[in-house]
């Protein structure tokens, strides 16, 4: 019977990617703004791997943003009274 009914960590989990679907959007995007700017100063293009590091500055702190954002909304606040 256990083998039809799912564990609590995967609801659990299930239910983190509904909550933020576009936080897996935004650290693919780090990580490729990241390769680039990385493939970019090995190439000896240093001015543009430059403007890619802060991109990836951004676009983490959006990310960031976004994860404490949603877990405000469904309220995961530890900061809370309860």
């Amino acid at each position: 019977m256990s083998a039809v009914e799912p564990s609590l960590e995967e609801l659990l989990e299930e239910k983190k990617r509904v909550r933020n679907p576009l936080v897996p959007v935004g650290a693919l995007i780090t990580a490729g703004v990241l390769t680039a700017g990385l493939i970019s100063f090995r190439q000896g293009n240093s001015r543009l791997g430059q403007m890619l590091m802060r991109a990836r500055v951004v676009v983490q702190g959006a990310t960031v943003a976004l994860m404490v954002g949603t877990a405000y909304y469904y309220g995961e606040n530890p900061w809370k009274s309860r």
